[in-house]
């Protein structure tokens, strides 16, 4: 009787390989197939032999989410390994539905603060204000943790209860229990009239039903009033799902209508995607706010408006994300995101901005950038983002703005404000006075504001650089009098940017009472991009022209 050869472990583990990888064998050539087969070998056998023998004991797991990450790492931003633990929060952030309190957080000196909240969720109701610090959840201390790790720990099924520990603003702190909730977060927070002829829409996400509830907020002002134009605000939407993003543009382009192809590298996976429905408004004027936080669907939707000449974009160049991602599962209840596609708007074009090599962004040159036609003729480029037809200073582009922003001076302020005052007014009819403004200016000062300009950062190193060299001595005079003059310009830029600042206040302000709605109502009011729409509205030749390409 013939002795049976078995095959060794390692000739199964190459023959279980080529077979999984033959089905691609017709898209890969020879030498990159047995690339794969023997890096997926390698890998395999460092990945035991770590667990194994490497002298400390390791977590699998960890071990392997980091490999994971990095391998993902050398593509793109956008493509992610999601373990099971990440699941819901993906789901989140396409459906927009969760179980939770109804409060949105950032860090502030290294501690977890409440930013704001949304009206008639859990949070609110419990009395918790904008401003409180998180101290512990369920016993468990926040110090040091990320935004992100609290929300997790905080967000939970709807019905059950969460334990916090939070400090006021004033010092007191408190435990409470809260019951969380099946929380939706609205995709258009706001609609409403900014005068009596010109209706305003915002859309801050492309999640399920955008499309559908764009068009109900829409019609909704047509019944109530006699629309002569439309605002739609795209400002930092940052995407989400694709079809809404079809849905969306379908509101204002006809039936049948070439929204978005998409194409990459499998061939059979490459779309066409087309309006199917009636418009609900094909003839209003229309006007789209847009800055350099729309991305993605945002994108596809201002850049179909412009490609097929049907409104006029105001604001800031857009972010440039011209990249489609699909999920695959991957067993054990994980996916991958993987970036499968480019997509191209009905000029031909694609918007993304950025190419990447080995994980790391390039842009893409002004000298590669392909010109394109809209459909009355208009010149249009790829690569770079959808650039608007009416552009806008952004107010944030100004360092000490920015500054005050990101420093969360504004929100601090704001915190302060409303526990000092019970009430305001409604929010279109709220606003600061000078007085307050001082007030601000005071209240950062007495809080250790420390904006340092580029050229204090300039002055400070020369400073270190003459202590060295023992120059000090001889040049501290002309130092404290430079740094004294340098104090005073920034007071004067602070005084410059006063109605910038005004405004930012107001907005914040409001939102500590009204919440989003009242946030947006002031914006409505003092606005830039918002009053050059109203002009372009009340100027038809040049809204005409610019559609036309002759202004």
């Amino acid at each position: 009787m013939k002795k049976i050869k078995f095959l060794s472990r390692r000739k199964w583990l190459f023959l279980g390989i080529f077979l999984v990888l033959g089905t691609l064998a017709f898209r890969e050539p020879v030498n990159r197939f047995f690339e794969i087969g023997k890096n997926i070998e390698i890998f395999t056998t460092i990945y035991k032999d770590v667990n194994n023998y490497y002298v400390d004991e390791v977590d699998p797991g960890k071990l392997m989410r980091t490999g994971l990450d990095a391998m993902l790492k050398t593509l793109d931003p956008y493509t992610n390994y999601i373990a099971e633990s990440q699941i819901e929060e993906y789901r989140i952030k396409m459906t927009g539905r969760f179980g939770g309190i109804g409060a949105n957080y950032h860090l502030q000196d290294d501690e977890v603060v409440i930013s704001s909240l949304l009206e008639g969720f859990p949070a609110a109701k419990a009395g918790l204000k904008p401003g409180d610090k998180i101290l512990s959840i369920d016993g468990k201390p926040t110090k040091g943790k990320k935004v992100d790790e609290v929300k997790q720990f905080i967000d939970g099924a709807p019905g059950s209860s969460v334990e916090l520990k939070i400090e006021k603003n004033n010092g007191k702190k408190e435990s409470l229990t809260i019951d969380r909730a099946e929380v939706k977060i609205p995709n258009v927070p706001y609609k409403g009239m900014i005068r009596e002829d010109i209706g305003y829409v915002t859309l801050t996400t492309f999640t399920m039903d955008a499309g559908k509830n764009v068009a109900t907020a829409i019609q909704d002002l047509k019944k109530d009033n006699k629309l002569k134009g439309l605002v739609f605000d795209l400002r930092g939407n940052g995407g989400g799902l694709l079809r809404e993003a079809v849905n969306v543009s379908n509101i204002f382009v006809p039936k049948n209508e070439e929204i978005v192809s998409t194409r990459g590298k499998v061939k059979e996976w490459d779309k066409h995607f087309k309006t199917l429905n009636d418009p609900i408004d094909e003839e209003i004027p229309l006007v789209v706010l847009i800055d350099k936080n729309s991305a993605s669907a945002s994108e596809i939707v201002s850049g179909v408006i412009q490609d097929l000449d049907r409104g006029v974009l105001i604001g800031q160049k857009s972010f440039g994300k011209g990249l489609v991602q699909n999920t695959r599962d991957v067993g054990f209840k994980s996916k991958v995101k993987l970036t499968t596609a480019k997509y191209y708007i009905p000029s031909g074009r694609c918007i993304q901005s950025v190419n990447y090599r080995d994980g790391k962004p390039a842009d893409i040159s002004d000298s590669l950038r392909t010109e394109f036609k809209t459909k009355n003729g208009r010149s249009v480029y790829d690569g770079g983002g959808v650039m608007p037809d009416i552009k806008v200073k952004d107010v944030a582009e100004n360092k000490l703005v920015d500054h005050l922003i990101k420093g969360h001076w504004i929100f601090k302020y704001a915190v302060n404000y409303a526990e000092k005052n019970a009430s305001i007014t409604n929010a279109k009819n709220f606003t600061l006075s000078d007085a307050d403004f001082q007030d601000f200016k005071t209240y950062i000062k007495k809080e250790g504001y420390n904006y340092a300009s580029k050229s204090e950062k300039v002055l400070e190193r020369l400073e270190k650089k003459a202590e060295k060299e023992n120059y000090d001595n001889a040049i501290k005079t002309d130092l404290e009098t430079t740094r004294r003059l340098i104090a005073q310009e920034k007071e004067k830029e602070l005084n410059a940017q006063k109605e910038v600042v005004i405004d930012l206040l107001e907005k914040e302000i409001a939102a500590m009472y009204y919440y989003e709605k009242g946030k947006i109502e002031i914006g409505l009011r003092n606005d830039a991009e918002i009053q050059e729409a109203l002009k372009i509205f009340d100027d038809k030749p040049r809204y005409e022209g610019i559609l036309k390409g002759s202004k």
